[in-house]
């Protein structure tokens, strides 16, 4: 019996130590992104879903949708590493490019070289639509998008200021508001909660075309001039994580996306990007005080 003791502590001692010595099993890293919520959140979190599990077969790496409860949370996840992949706003983007050295634009909807906002009013507000900047928005109830918004609060602000000399709370009777996203500030005006507000012309269109939106009743009164927006921004650590080249095969399976996928942003197509194309958008930012 002890004898046979002996030779068990033996043979358990043996193993032990090979257990010790093998290595562990390497986790597999997860490239996980996320996306300003600039829309409904839970539809927001379907589409992306879909765009992770399209990007998990073309990459061959896990893939996760990381939902972000506000724009400023979307570019701390980014700063702090727990996301390497996100849906910017212009403004956003260049928050993160400026703080995070080696992020980079790497792609853009077909129609954010060129975007706008629409200045929106409520159909009682007694409004009508005009080429020139609507002066009669400063005696109305108005409601910017979010406050790091570049569609819905930054270059609005910055075409208000240019075409009144005066800031936002120069410029409005009462103090203007911000919403959770683009489809709460229509929703503020179509419901007459506030007479008028400026939002994503994107957003508007596609709530129109889905008949989620009156047109006649949340009238568009103004279309701002151009400026550059949304983009897909790297982080620098992709190229750590998942090998060299990484951020280029990134690059080529979002550009490769189409069909229903575009719906989450929503775009026609995606087109390369690069940081230089948001210079215009960091001068802004700095000039309004969103970027130091």
């Amino acid at each position: 019996m002890m004898r046979f003791l002996a030779q068990f502590a033996g043979v358990a001692a043996v193993v032990a130590a090979l257990s010790h010595c093998a290595p562990s099993p390497k986790k597999r890293a997860v490239l996980r992104f996320s996306a300003i919520p600039d829309q409904n959140q839970t539809e927001l979190a379907e589409k992306f879903d879909r765009i992770a599990a399209r990007l998990s077969k073309d990459l061959e790496v896990p893939v996760e949708y990381v939902p972000a409860t506000d724009y400023k949370a979307s570019v701390e996840m980014f700063r702090n590493g727990d996301i390497h992949l996100a849906w910017f706003g212009g403004l956003t983007g260049v928050q993160t490019h400026h703080s995070v050295p080696g992020a980079k634009a790497i792609a853009q909807g077909e129609e954010d070289p060129s975007f706008y906002s629409y200045f929106i009013v409520h159909r009682d507000a007694g409004v009508t639509p005009s080429d020139d900047f609507p002066a009669a928005l400063g005696a109305l109830s108005f409601t910017f998008g979010p406050e790091s918004s570049t569609s819905g609060r930054l270059m609005p602000e910055f075409f208000l200021r240019q075409n009144t000399g005066k800031s936002p709370a120069e410029f409005f009777s009462k103090p203007p508001g911000f919403s959770n996203s683009h489809d709460h500030t229509v929703e503020l005006v179509e419901s007459g909660q506030v007479q008028a507000g400026v939002v994503n012309y994107t957003v508007y269109r596609q709530r129109v075309a889905d008949g989620k939106t009156d047109p006649a009743l949340c009238q568009i009164i103004w279309t701002t001039p151009t400026y550059a927006d949304y983009n897909f921004t790297a982080h620098p650590e992709l190229e750590t994580l998942f090998g060299a080249g990484f951020t280029e095969k990134l690059q080529s399976a979002l550009l490769a996306l189409d069909g229903d996928l575009l719906s989450a942003f929503p775009r026609t197509k995606l087109i390369p990007a690069s940081n230089e194309d948001y210079a215009g958008i960091a001068e802004v930012a700095r000039e309004l005080g969103f970027l130091q």
